[in-house]
């Protein structure tokens, strides 16, 4: 199994994550030729940073601002494999979604809707889909700290957008650091819809090839690159999943304890966490809480139950079989009340066909509150609007 691990140790942006990737051994010419379709030709050239060689890109746009649908335009009429321009329509759906956070509907792009930004995003998507990964972890990403201007005046540095973007996503961050922006929103998108494989779930692997993207700035303390492995694992566990299964009986906990419990443990890694309802001995009732725990969190897991539970003992059953469906996060267009909201739904999969669709719980909240329209209203309508969708495209069965 091969798999991208991109090391952001001074951060992430867009031109650095083209450069990694191209150093890494991407297909120049179609990065080329996918950039050229939206903006003019790059400039593409090695560079030293710090006494290390690194790809440097720079798309010489012009600083024009767009909306979300110009954006969209933009891109569909580009010249890259369809593939990479849907990964780059799902980058261009988190950055605004994460605009309307901070912003409210219907906001403009700002800094990344220009056009630097939508070369950068397209080239980066056909650079990906040249190597062909069979997956991609991100390592903890570097934000640096202190104060920028943008187009909205002074803001605090990490961008407000970019904390948006990393509160959607699985990607662990480094905090403070140096005094400067490292991760801009472009990048924080990038890596967010890169990854699909979390770094503690790697195993054993072998580094097949390096590369590294150089940032704009040259300082002298510090390589401003960004690193990118490409390595190949001992075995693809696309399709199964070794995980341990922890457990303890609880009979003396509130709901909102359990409630504030289960949240923890998602939150420090785990896959699912459950209370399940059971009459304990002596007729006393309580719960089960049952956690799917990655093998390298199980230790730090097991603490978290106990700290949060106060429970003597915890059952481990170690490395448990999982088969696991193919999943994919697909973004639909509804409208309530005269304004279009995207909302993503998840997609299992099996042979090649759609078995199951899901909206996500956060977008399908935030649009309830902000309509005012009941929560199971919006699910429905996300749901049936992309069964509609892939019944037309021929991956769902009617």
């Amino acid at each position: 199994m091969n798999v991208v691990l991109f090391d952001p140790f001074n951060g992430a942006a867009g031109d650095m994550v083209i450069g990694s990737l191209l150093d890494l051994g991407a297909d120049e010419e179609a990065v080329r030729t996918a950039m050229r379709s939206v903006v003019g030709e790059p400039t593409i050239e090695r560079v030293g940073r710090c006494g290390i060689r690194a790809v440097q890109v720079m798309t010489h746009a012009t600083a024009q601002h767009r909306t979300l649908d110009e954006v969209l335009d933009r891109l569909a009429g580009s010249d890259a494999p369809k593939e990479a321009l849907e990964m780059a329509r799902k980058v261009f759906l988190r950055i605004h979604r994460a605009e309307e956070s901070i912003h409210g509907a219907g906001a403009h792009f700002h800094e990344v809707g220009a056009d630097d930004a939508i070369a950068d995003v397209v080239g980066a998507c056909t650079a990906l889909h040249s190597l062909a990964p069979d997956g991609v972890a991100v390592l903890p990403l570097a934000l640096g700290r202190g104060f920028s201007v943008g187009a909205h005046g002074i803001f605090p540095i990490p961008a407000p957008a970019t904390v948006a973007i990393l509160a959607e996503s699985r990607l662990q961050m480094v905090p403070g650091g140096e005094e400067r922006e490292l991760c801009t929103p472009t990048g924080a998108a990038l890596l967010s819809e890169f990854s699909t494989i979390r770094p503690d779930e790697l195993g054993p692997a072998s580094i097949r090839a390096v590369g590294y993207g150089a940032g704009s700035r040259n300082p002298a303390e510090r390589p401003n690159v960004l690193r990118a492995m490409l390595l190949e694992t001992e075995e693809d566990n696309r399709g199964s999943d070794q995980i341990d299964i922890l457990e303890t009986n609880v009979d003396d906990v509130t709901g909102e304890m359990l409630t504030y419990t289960l949240g923890r443990l998602m939150e420090e890694g785990a896959r699912d966490a459950t209370a399940i309802p059971v009459l304990m001995k002596k007729g006393r009732s309580g719960h089960i809480v049952r956690v799917i725990s990655p093998p390298a969190a199980t230790d730090h897991l097991t603490a978290v139950m106990a700290r949060e539970l106060g429970t003597l003992g915890i059952r481990c059953l170690p490395m448990v079989h999982r088969a696991v469906a193919e999943r994919t996060i697909e973004s639909v267009k509804v409208r309530f009340g005269g304004q279009e909201w995207w909302i993503d739904v998840k997609c299992g999969w099996s042979e090649g066909r759609i078995t199951s669709i899901k909206a996500e719980y956060e977008q399908v909240a935030r649009c309830a509150r902000e309509t005012g329209l009941p929560f199971r209203e919006i699910a429905t309508r996300a749901e049936a609007t992309a069964r509609r969708l892939f019944i037309e495209q021929g991956v769902l069965d009617p």
